[in-house]
């Protein structure tokens, strides 16, 4: 983590402004791992003294946080998307020029695919508010966080939206009937028509999404743009130097400010008192007023219509990512959802919408609900995942549960330290072992893809009640890149999921343990 201003970092880590016009001239190897370590290397004519993978969310984009040996960072991007890498670093590049509190951008590669960011360290605000969000009783200084992350806020709509360049916007420059109606999609065909219990007649709601598809356009009709962050809400909020800081817009568009408001006060698993939430409004409400005349009656009237078309949206990601894709965090976090659209259809907020209005009394009542509010407590789980290293000259690893060994991976393909005298007598587990392998990054890249099918797995056997699931890795001697993979498997499921079990066995270093 780095120690100093996460903007403009201090003690002895100078982090130049990105140069402009000037990157083509640097040649960047093709390999993806080695255009981060050419771009740290440009910037302190050094390698990094160790790149640690950083587990994202739902994003296919892959983090990196790569150190100097005091413990000095950055944090390493690697994108997939070349639309969505240019409206983040133009969009930096916009926010840094307002002084709006963003990641300094350090260093981007020519072909946008890889860039550096400053390191805003480990804690979100998700993390700085967890007592009170599994309580709902938030303390004072938990208050005091979540104020000033909303006094932030306007001063990205409004100022943020000063200027821009819309044509950075991906994939659509402002919230129009398309990406509305887009949203709407998402809750009908990836939440509703994946409940059975739930009958309804298409046409009939389709009228009603269109109206209130052209109410949410009225809210937008009049006075100056305003820019909506998208996915403001606490995970993408970091805290640094005690304030806050924040990630995850490079989805922003121009649209009505109540959108972020809805998505952040309503946020599935935040469990806001009605209180909280309405003096949390008054903050927003205050910090508006000091960039433009702003109305909290009126708001508060529009702010209902963007709550019932938030939560939808909302729906419609937990059916993909949980009914769908089975992930059972979003599974957990359909019954809160469901609890805050119960709370506002009492409310009147559907009531111009009487065939939506059926249909969602029909979800809330139905046997569904109070299936997926019994998944709010996910239940202690039975599995115990055994991970294996092991000496390819010696035999894969025996199954003793008769389940067959589940997934061998082959870690034969990345660079073998065992090929150099310094690190023969070592294991995976050494400093000096790690840092050769992270220091190219093929062993980064290959667990890279292991991790995601083994949380799939995991994630799979736990919801259907299963007792054993199996891992090991191979390597040519089960000394070094087998050790190090079985080991950081280990250690990333155990912060997934505590409630499993993990039998860690390196078998040729004679090591068996629970971890």
């Amino acid at each position: 983590m780095l120690r100093g201003s996460p903007r403009r970092p201090t003690s002895g880590f100078i982090f130049p402004p990105v140069p402009r016009g000037s990157a083509a001239q640097i040649s960047y190897p093709s390999h993806p791992m080695q255009r981060l370590i050419s771009l740290y290397k440009n910037l302190y004519a050094a390698e990094p003294a160790s790149v640690e993978p950083i587990t994202g969310s739902g994003s296919p984009r892959q983090y990196y946080r790569m150190s100097d040996h005091q413990g000095r960072s950055v944090i390493g991007t690697l994108g997939t998307s070349l639309e969505e890498n240019r409206a983040f670093i133009g969009l930096t590049r916009h926010f840094e020029e307002c002084r709006l509190p963003v990641p300094h951008l350090l260093a981007v590669s020519p072909d946008q695919m890889a860039y550096l960011q400053a390191d805003l360290g480990s804690t979100s605000l998700y993390q700085a508010i967890s007592q009170g969000r599994e309580s709902g009783g938030y303390s004072p200084a938990e208050q005091q966080l979540l104020r000033q992350a909303i006094a932030v806020l306007p001063r990205f709509q409004i100022l943020g939206a000063r200027g821009l360049d819309t044509s950075l916007c991906y994939p659509t420059p402002r919230m129009d009937s398309m990406s509305i109606m887009f949203d709407l999609n998402y809750f009908k065909y990836c939440f509703l028509k994946l409940l059975p219990a739930i009958d309804f007649n298409e046409i009939s709601l389709q009228h009603d999404l269109e109206r209130l598809t052209a109410d949410i356009l009225a809210l937008t009709a009049d006075g100056e743009p305003t820019l909506v962050l998208r996915d403001f809400q606490a995970r993408n909020v970091m805290l640094a130097d005690g304030q806050p800081y924040l990630i995850d817009y490079q989805g922003c568009r121009l649209g009505p400010v109540e959108y972020d408001l809805a998505s952040f006060l309503w946020q599935a698993s935040a469990r806001y008192p009605a209180e909280l939430r309405n003096q949390l409004i008054d903050t927003y409400v205050e910090a508006s007023s000091e960039l433009r005349p702003t109305d909290g009656t009126l708001l508060r009237q529009r702010l209902r219509l963007m709550v019932l078309f938030r939560l939808l949206q909302v729906l419609g990601a937990y059916g993909f990512r949980g009914l769908h894709e089975r992930k059972a965090y979003f599974l957990h976090s359909i019954p809160p959802a469901l609890a805050n659209l119960r709370q506002l259809l009492a409310t009147g907020a559907a009531d111009s919408y009487p065939y939506l209005k059926q249909v969602l009394n029909s979800i809330i009542n139905s046997q569904l609900s109070t299936l997926n509010y019994q998944l709010s407590t996910p239940p202690s789980s039975p599995l115990t995942v055994t991970i294996y290293s092991f000496s390819y000259k010696k035999g894969i690893p025996a199954d003793p549960s008769g389940n067959g060994g589940g997934y061998v991976f082959d870690c034969r393909s990345t660079h073998n330290p065992g090929r150099y005298e310094p690190y023969k007598q070592l294991t995976g587990l050494d400093r000096e072992v790690i840092d050769f392998l992270e220091s190219d990054g093929e062993i980064l890249q290959f667990l890279s893809h292991v991790y995601p099918l083994a949380e799939h797995h995991t994630e799979t056997y736990i919801r259907r009640g299963f007792t054993s699931l199996m891992f090991s890795f191979g390597c040519t001697g089960g000394q070094h890149r087998s050790v190090y993979s079985a080991q950081h498997l280990a250690e990333h499921l155990r912060r997934l999921y505590p409630q499993i079990k993990i039998h860690l066995i390196h078998r040729e270093q004679g090591i068996d343990k629970y971890i």
